[in-house]
């Protein structure tokens, strides 16, 4: 009874994408608690070994267990996500609402600031800022931080200058009621849902940037395990140990595709114009 009723158009992406993302979080966080092996343990008696019962998905080149690896390089992964959309959604969402607030001059240069970095391809920008930072996985989050702060800011003063448009402010301002409160009562809270779905989209597109940056050799540093670097290794040894590449390969496409799947679900849940 309770799953006819269940609204699914709404909320059913939600539904089951939350539990697998519950997951990856889960797994992430307790990631030194459920290793079997520690991902830098070497065993060169067992090296380029295909998956066994003591190693579920097989053995690098240096005979380290490829599961442990993959679940400690989740937790990079996530921690790299969480900082840069952290650092793009705030930084991005303060230029967007100082910009449709203020107008004129301010919103003029803030967006030409924000076309400037926007016109440079992800990858490329990524690489620029990697270049002059220095390869480090803490200058890649600074890095992808940066490259969404642009996506943030656009969609954020797009929102903002819609609801100044609405009669409801319009109320607040001829209350006399200070700027600070309007930005912080008036527009803020119409800005979190549009920014929610953009975050979780962001996380993913975050979570992919750090594994391309890792498989160039700029993001974590061997013998560090991440996804695109562990990716990278087993490009030599494709032939005889496929598990290498194709373990890291299928976390990462598990991750962002559930991630991409929440946005959408998000976008559903929160956008007005679908009722239950």
């Amino acid at each position: 009874m309770l799953l006819t009723n269940f609204n699914w158009r709404r909320y059913g992406l939600v539904a089951v994408t939350i539990p697998v993302v519950l997951i990856i979080f889960v797994v992430a966080g307790l990631a030194p608690l459920i290793i079997p092996y520690s991902p830098y343990e070497l065993d060169v008696m067992v090296m380029l070994q295909g998956p066994t019962a003591s190693h579920p998905l097989g053995t690098d080149e240096l005979g380290r267990d490829i599961l442990s690896r993959v679940i400690h390089a989740a937790r990079l992964s996530i921690t790299v996500g969480l900082v840069a959309v952290l650092i793009g959604s705030v930084c991005g969402t303060t230029a967007g609402i100082v910009a449709a607030h203020f107008g004129g001059l301010i919103d003029a240069i803030l967006m030409r600031l924000m076309d400037i970095v926007f016109c440079f391809p992800a990858i490329l920008l990524a690489v620029i800022l990697m270049a002059n930072l220095g390869t480090s996985i803490l200058n890649a989050m600074l890095a992808i931080g940066i490259i969404f702060i642009p996506g943030f800011a656009r969609l954020t003063r797009a929102v903002a200058q819609t609801v100044q448009r609405q009669s409801f402010l319009e109320a607040a301002i001829c209350l006399g009621m200070p700027g600070y409160l309007i930005v912080f009562r008036e527009i803020l809270p119409n800005v979190i849902g549009p920014v929610l779905v953009e975050a979780a989209v962001a996380f993913s597109y975050a979570v992919l940037l750090e594994s391309a940056l890792s498989f160039l050799g700029l993001g974590a540093q061997p013998p560090e395990p991440s996804w695109g670097n562990m990716i990278n290794t087993g490009r030599g040894f494709i032939d005889q140990a496929p598990w290498i590449s194709l373990a890291p390969g299928a976390a990462l496409f598990v991750t962002v595709f559930s991630f991409n799947l929440l946005g959408d679900g998000l976008r559903d849940v929160l956008d007005p114009k679908l009722n239950d």
